[in-house]
């Protein structure tokens, strides 16, 4: 009975990581689809065919009044739909895996284990991530060329939606298409979620006495500047593998590969062209942490239950 009752416990306890991660990911990247979209529009500005030399956009404040002036204020959310699609399942099979992973690369004792149980934090952090990606990355791809679409009638549109996005990049270059960027997204999603995950983990478990009963206004301050200190770390990667779907359904080609594109994007302006829009993600950051407040508090009424 009782060798029955654990596996059946703990697929219980995996859907509600699911159901709970998922719906906190997607209302609170709803609420930050705006900032999202600038972002990427500045990441990728220098390698689109659709902007020109003189029509670049000089940082957030230009390029948020010039979307809604241009393209109107409903197209800061383009993209999101594809966003809250790929997000519920990335986040809440991270939040799930994070779990499964912990029981084996982290079995420590935080408190006699302090260094072990850190480090055990980031590499299950790390590894969620990576697998999660591997499901989702085609719709990661398909919302960055989204998001990254200036047109504003129908006819002057690169892709007319998710449907459309990814059987034009299909057709065009093959599953090598829609994975393009991929490698370096791995090493960007590791570095990420290792610091979001681990540095989340180790917090709560020695800054916060009774972290499911802690103050929210404090979960939600520690929860911010994990987000945002993890966002930066891992930007430059972002960035690289940004500029590398943007080439996916060209004839043409900016970068041979990963060190290419990382190469020329230093030439431009040194280390600081890894970073545009970066500031975005102090806004951004808003969103994931977010997250990480919902899905303690979402988590805490379904014990109830």
């Amino acid at each position: 009975m009782s060798s029955h009752g654990k596996p059946k416990k703990h697929g219980k306890d995996f859907a509600k990581d699911f159901l709970v991660g998922g719906v906190s990911a997607a209302v609170s990247k709803t609420a930050v689809a705006p900032i999202e979209r600038i972002k990427i529009l500045l990441q990728v500005q220098d390698i689109s065919q659709q902007i020109a030399a003189d029509k670049k956009y000089k940082g957030i404040i230009d390029c948020f009044v010039r979307v809604c002036r241009e393209q109107g204020p409903i197209t800061l959310w383009r993209g999101n739909l594809v966003n809250v699609i790929r997000y519920f399942p990335t986040q809440a099979l991270n939040f799930a895996f994070k779990d499964t992973f912990r029981k084996y690369l982290c079995p420590f004792d935080p408190k006699k284990e302090m260094g072990k149980f850190f480090l055990g934090s980031l590499a299950s952090g790390g590894a969620a991530g990576a697998t999660s990606l591997l499901f989702v990355y085609p719709l990661d791809f398909s919302r960055t060329r989204l998001a990254a679409d200036v047109g504003k009638a129908k006819h002057e549109r690169e892709f007319t939606g998710l449907g459309n996005c990814l059987a034009t990049i299909f057709k065009k270059d093959g599953m090598l298409g829609l994975y393009r960027g991929f490698s370096v997204s791995v090493v960007g999603i590791i570095v990420y979620r290792a610091c979001y995950f681990g540095g989340y983990d180790w917090g709560k478990q020695y800054l916060f006495k009774d972290f499911r009963n802690a103050n929210a206004l404090f979960l939600f301050l520690f929860a911010e500047v994990n987000t945002t200190l993890s966002g930066l770390a891992s930007y430059p990667l972002d960035t690289v593998r940004r500029r590398l779907m943007m080439q996916s359904g060209r004839a043409k080609r900016a970068y041979t590969g990963t060190f290419d594109c990382m190469r020329k994007i230093y030439a431009e302006k040194g280390l600081r062209a890894f970073y545009k829009g970066a500031l975005s993600n102090v806004f951004r950051g808003t969103g994931g942490a977010l997250v990480l407040v919902l899905y303690e508090k979402i988590q805490k009424l379904f014990l109830k239950h």
